[in-house]
C-alpha cells in the first residue's frame, strides 16, 4: 500500500488519539457539574467536624467538582483541628477554604484549617493568626510544654506553607509563635492565601482555569459554568453544635436540677422529672464537649441539696440564699475559671438573672409548704356537706363508698333516689334529695 493511502490513515488515527486524550484530560480537570459548599462558623466542636466530614464524603458520593468551605471561627481545640486538617487534605475532591463574610475571622487553629485547603481564600475584610496554642481551659502553658506545642504546630503550618515561599512561611510561623494576626490583603501580599474574593460567584470566577495539586495529582479546577449547591448541617448536627453553648447549657443543668427537685417534692407525678431528666442529659452531653473545670459540678449539686433541705427546714429561706451562691459560684468555677477561653465563658447576668430566679422559685415553693402545713385538717362535716349519695333503704344511703345513716329533710326517700347531705349530726347524716 502506498504512503499517498496510508497517510491519510495515520493523521485520522492520530486525530482521534488526540480527542481521546483531550477529552480524558477533560474529565480529569473536571468530573462534576455542581460546587459543594459548608458552612463551618464558630468555635470548633465534635458536630462541626463531623458536618465537614459528611460534607466530604457527600462530595464524593454527588461527583462534585469542588468543596468550598466558608469559614468563620475563633478556634478550638487542636485535636479537633488536626482531625479537619487530615480530613480537607485526605478528600478525593478538591476543596476551598473560605474565610468569609466580612468581618469573619480564621482565628487560631482555624489558620491552619485554612491553610490546609487545596485553595486558600480570604474575603475582604477578614483576618487570619493568632494561633499560639493555649491549654484546655484557655490558661497559659508552662514554658517547656509551649514550647513543645508551639514547636509542634509550626511545623505543622510549614508543611501546610511549604509551597507557598519563605515569606509566607515566615508569616505562618509567627501566627504560632508570637500570636500574630494579619488581614486578608496582608496575607495575600505573602502569597499565605491563594486569593481574595468578594462572594463566592466572585471566588468561582477567580478559580476558573486555576490547577490545584489533589493527593499528589494536579488538577484542573473548571468553575465558570458550575451551580453552586449549599449543604446545611442536619437538624441533628445543628442541635448538638448549640450545646457547645456555655450559656445554654448552663441553663439546661439549673432548668434541670429545679425539675428534678419539684419531683422529689411532688412524687408520683413524671412531666418535671422526666423534662428534668433530658436537660441534665443534654447539658452533661455539652459540658463533655467543651473545656471545663469540672469543680464546679460540686458547687452546681450543693445548690441541689441545700434548695432541698430548705423546704424541710425551719431556716427562714437561709439555705436557699446559700444554694443560691452555691449555684453562682459553680457556674462561674465552671466555666469562667480563670484563663478560659471567651467563647466558652457564661454571661454573668444570665447567671445571676437564673439564681435570682431559681431562688425565688424555691422561696415560694417553701412558703407554700409551710402554709399547707400549718393549715388545719377539715372537720368531717366540712368533707361531707354538699356531697352526693344514693339512697340504698328509707334510713341509709352510700356517701362518699360508705353507709351511712341519714335522716330526711324532704319527706320519705326511697332506695336509688340522689341525696345531698346538708348537715353532719353525730354519726348520722341529715340529706335532702338531690334535684
Amino acid at each position: 500500500m502506498s504512503l499517498r493511502v496510508l497517510l491519510p490513515r495515520f493523521l485520522a488515527l492520530g486525530a482521534l488519539a488526540a480527542l481521546l486524550l483531550m477529552g480524558g484530560s477533560a474529565a480529569a480537570q473536571s468530573t462534576g457539574s455542581r460546587v459543594l459548599l459548608l458552612d463551618v462558623n464558630g468555635p470548633l466542636t465534635p458536630p462541626l467536624l463531623g458536618y465537614l466530614e459528611r460534607g466530604l464524603s457527600e462530595a464524593q458520593a454527588q461527583n462534585a467538582s469542588l468543596v468550598i468551605v466558608r469559614l468563620n471561627t475563633p478556634g478550638g481545640q487542636i485535636d479537633l483541628m488536626e482531625k479537619m486538617v487530615a480530613a480537607i487534605r485526605n478528600s478525593p475532591t478538591p476543596v476551598v477554604v473560605y474565610v468569609a463574610p466580612r468581618g469573619a475571622i480564621a482565628g487560631s487553629a482555624g489558620t491552619l484549617i485554612t491553610l490546609a485547603g487545596h485553595v486558600s481564600a480570604m474575603a475582604p475584610e477578614t483576618a487570619i493568626g493568632a494561633a499560639s496554642p493555649v491549654g484546655g481551659q484557655g490558661e497559659e502553658l508552662g514554658e517547656t510544654v509551649e514550647a513543645k506545642a508551639k514547636e509542634a504546630l509550626k511545623a505543622q503550618v510549614r508543611a501546610l506553607a511549604e509551597k507557598r515561599g519563605p515569606n509566607a512561611i515566615a508569616l505562618a510561623e509567627a501566627t504560632v509563635q508570637d500570636a500574630k494576626a494579619a488581614t486578608a490583603g496582608e496575607a495575600l501580599a505573602v502569597n499565605l492565601i491563594d486569593l481574595i474574593a468578594n462572594d463566592v460567584p466572585d471566588l468561582l470566577e477567580q478559580l476558573d482555569g486555576r490547577t490545584v495539586e489533589v493527593n499528589g495529582q494536579p488538577r484542573t479546577l473548571l468553575t465558570r459554568n458550575l451551580s453552586v449547591v449549599e449543604l446545611p448541617m442536619s437538624p441533628l448536627e445543628y442541635v448538638l453544635n448549640l450545646l457547645v453553648n456555655p450559656n445554654l447549657v448552663f441553663v439546661l443543668l439549673a432548668l434541670g436540677t429545679q425539675a428534678i427537685i419539684i419531683e422529689l417534692w411532688t412524687p408520683g407525678g413524671w412531666v418535671a422529672g422526666f423534662f428534668g431528666a433530658v436537660c441534665l442529659t443534654l447539658g452533661l452531653y455539652g459540658l463533655g464537649l467543651m473545656p471545663v473545670n469540672w469543680v464546679g459540678i460540686i458547687f452546681i449539686l450543693i445548690a441541689a441539696v441545700l434548695f432541698v433541705l430548705d423546704i424541710n427546714a425551719s431556716s427562714h429561706g437561709a439555705l436557699t440564699v446559700a444554694g443560691a451562691i452555691s449555684l453562682a459560684v459553680g457556674a462561674l468555677v465552671l466555666f469562667n475559671s480563670p484563663g478560659s477561653l471567651p467563647f466558652f465563658q457564661v454571661s454573668v447576668p444570665l447567671v445571676i438573672a437564673t439564681v435570682a430566679g431559681l431562688a425565688g422559685l424555691t422561696l415560694a415553693v417553701m412558703v407554700f409548704a409551710l402554709r399547707t402545713i400549718r393549715r388545719p385538717a377539715p372537720t368531717l362535716a366540712q368533707t361531707l356537706v354538699g356531697q352526693v349519695g344514693e339512697m340504698r333503704s328509707a334510713d341509709s344511703a352510700l356517701v362518699g363508698s360508705e353507709l351511712w345513716s341519714v335522716e330526711s329533710e324532704d319527706g320519705t326517700l326511697n332506695p336509688g333516689d340522689k341525696v345531698e347531705v346538708i348537715a353532719v349530726k353525730g354519726l348520722k347524716l341529715r340529706v335532702k334529695r338531690k334535684s
